[in-house]
């Protein structure tokens, strides 16, 4: 996978790292970043290559500190909905990909950058991260899902307060109310957390850990029956060939040997 122009990428034993490289901008989200994102993740479900993702952002302050101000203060009515719309669609994607996708939390994570890493299945954080949703502070609220994830995240008490007083908190607080899974001291530590629970990840049945996601996620979704989604997935995972390996391994007393069929 070429390196886009605002993203670094580079895929190292089906890993797919990911850097948001504007670190000039404290790794702001612009419209041709949010594009190129969309690009990745279209490529991510199909690439046999890749079995799981990492987020990060250039340099040690910021993972992505925000939206690109300088756009959002072109918007209008009209085209402000469709610039959420088209934020929630590509962070949806990445929710909904079924290869885990781990946000490192570098520093500041504000506004978009931290709609972006709850987006991401769990989220490691160095210990001088700050998590906040300032957007009220330019008179306007989250667009990109952040009063949704935050909502069902956090909780609604504290979500309210966050979003409502655009404070920022520190990586220990947002561990304590469940936004962040670890807090490590530094960035190598935090990328090498996260590399220790991919590979971990990466040894278990590919299509299991796909249907793991589908049903976390239906969580959250009003209209879906959460239940009736884990039953079908639980079929489907018997239908598969990873089934009958993992089966037959653990009788067997040895190592599976998943093909992700």
């Amino acid at each position: 996978m070429a390196d886009s122009k605002n993203i670094l990428s580079e895929v190292k034993q089906g890993i797919l790292y990911l850097t948001i490289n504007r670190e000039s901008k404290l790794n702001a989200l612009n419209f041709a970043t949010l594009t190129e994102l969309r690009e990745i993740f279209d490529e991510v479900s199909d690439n046999r290559e890749i079995k799981a993702v990492i987020i990060t952002g250039s340099g040690d302050k910021a993972f992505i500190a925000g939206a690109d101000i300088s756009e959002i203060a072109e918007l209008n009515e009209l085209n402000a909905r469709k610039f959420a719309e088209n934020g929630q669609e590509i962070f949806s994607m990445i929710e909904n990909c079924h290869k885990p996708v781990i946000a490192v939390v570098n520093g500041f994570a504000l506004g978009g950058g931290c709609e972006l890493a709850m987006a991401c299945h769990m989220r490691i954080a160095v210990a001088q991260a700050k998590f906040g949703q300032p957007e009220v502070n330019l008179g306007i609220i989250p667009g990109y899902g952040g009063t949704q994830r935050l909502t069902y995240l956090i909780g609604r008490g504290k979500a309210n307060e966050l979003m409502m007083t655009g404070d920022m908190i520190g990586a220990e607080e947002a561990r304590s109310f469940g936004l962040v899974n670890h807090v490590l001291p530094t960035k190598e530590d935090a990328m090498a957390k996260a590399e220790e629970i991919i590979r971990k990840i990466m040894s278990k049945a590919p299509l299991a850990i796909g249907m793991v996601i589908d049903c976390v996620n239906a969580v959250f979704v009003s209209d879906e029956d959460g239940y009736q989604t884990e039953a079908n997935s639980f079929a489907r995972c018997v239908k598969s060939g990873d089934y009958k390996e993992g089966t037959s391994a653990f009788l067997e007393k040895r190592k599976p040997v998943f093909k992700g069929e």
